[in-house]
């Protein structure tokens, strides 16, 4: 037989107490953010975001440069300051995104960004951004091996029970078949020399479709112009709710040492984001209910005979950054003299922001990034 306790009006009054805690608890940590999007470039350094041109890569040689060539970047970028070149090579992320929101990773001012997977290298990385693990027993480097576990993105559709369409991807590197989803088809991918069909009958995928064949240039990652053409497209007219653009170039030119075509590639992703950014926020759907996060997959090496490089043995490898904006987050700008965070980190910040949490998302071991949240209604 169970015993039944009367309800006092002192357990009564307590019981009260504890739900009114419980929704204040709930409500202290709902979000505006309703959106996500996703940007990354591939091992974009951050010696070059915080610091613009590297005053020893535009006087080397070695850096795949002509001397007239080579002048004319250091009559473009160079300043005397790190943060007025950095302003020159990024004007947009630095002049805008920057000061609205935050940025983390400085590691000259306090604040750094490291990778908890052994490997350092792209699928790794991409990996541990996506799942917010590391896996090394698995994801050893870059072979095409399906990933072992869901992403967040496939969780947020499963708990949403929307449409593979709202929910997408669009890389430059074809590997992002098996980075994004650990089950083909959970998620809309294109990747890679990938024609896109949706949306159906545009004349601008059927041109941007054509063109990236026309100018291909390796077997396994496309130019990022076609990839950014084509992810622009969907979400002008698909509105996913969860996107992420992947780009690659800024690592494909650091690995043959062309260091003039690392800064074009980058002043390429400060475009982007300048096309991006001003399209959502003059979009009815997103604006003012879309956080936008931007971070890399791996550092690089940081001296003449490693920076094109990176992995387990090159010293500086696991240094990335990421920055955020949008309704939740402070404007806070460069972050200084803060707490150390990880790349596992971002599956949980972008799981929270999105009311989702990470309860149900078995196995991450990152944390929510605390800045990134910001300011909680």
């Amino acid at each position: 037989m169970r015993y039944h306790r009367p309800v006092t009006r002192r357990r009564f009054l307590s019981a009260c107490g504890a739900a009114s805690g419980l929704a204040s608890t709930i409500q202290a940590q709902s979000y505006k953010t309703k959106n996500l999007i996703l940007v990354t470039s591939d091992g974009l350094r951050w010696q070059e975001l915080f610091s613009g041109i590297d005053p020893r890569l535009m006087n080397e040689k070695a850096a795949g440069m002509t001397k007239a060539h080579a002048a004319e970047l250091r009559a473009r970028l160079w300043k005397p300051r790190p943060e007025d070149r950095r302003l020159a090579l990024m004007p947009y992320f630095w002049g805008t995104l920057a000061p609205a929101g935050i940025v983390l990773g400085n590691v000259t001012k306090g604040s750094s960004v490291k990778v908890t997977n052994r490997y350092r290298g792209s699928y790794p990385g991409y990996a541990e951004i996506l799942t917010g693990r590391a896996q090394d027993d698995v994801i050893h480097g870059n072979d095409p091996v399906q990933n072992p576990t869901p992403s967040f993105l496939e969780f947020a559709r499963q708990k949403w029970h929307v449409p593979r369409q709202k929910v997408a991807v669009f890389g430059s590197w074809e590997m992002f078949h098996y980075i994004a989803e650990s089950r083909r088809g959970e998620i809309f991918i294109n990747a890679g020399y990938e024609a896109c069909d949706v949306p159906a009958g545009s004349p601008v995928v059927d041109e941007l479709n054509k063109l990236q064949l026309e100018a291909r240039f390796g077997d396994g990652a496309r130019h990022d112009a076609f990839t950014f053409g084509l992810a622009m497209e969907y979400l002008k007219n698909v509105a996913p709710r969860l996107f992420y653009m992947a780009f690659d170039e800024t690592d494909d030119w650091a690995h043959i040492r062309q260091y003039a075509e690392v800064l074009h590639s980058i002043q390429f992703v400060d475009d982007a984001l300048r096309e991006l950014w001003t399209w959502v926020q003059n979009s009815p759907a997103y604006r003012d209910s879309t956080t936008l996060i931007v971070t890399c997959d791996h550092g690089r090496g940081s001296t003449l005979s490693d920076w094109y490089s990176h992995g387990q043995d090159v010293e500086g490898s696991d240094e990335t950054w990421i920055a955020a904006i949008g309704p939740d987050t402070s404007a806070t700008g460069e972050a200084t003299h803060a707490a150390t965070y990880y790349q596992r980190d971002l599956a949980p910040t972008a799981l929270e922001l999105l009311g989702l949490g990470g309860g149900g998302y078995a196995g991450m071991l990152g944390k929510p990034i605390d800045p990134i949240l910001g300011s909680r209604t």
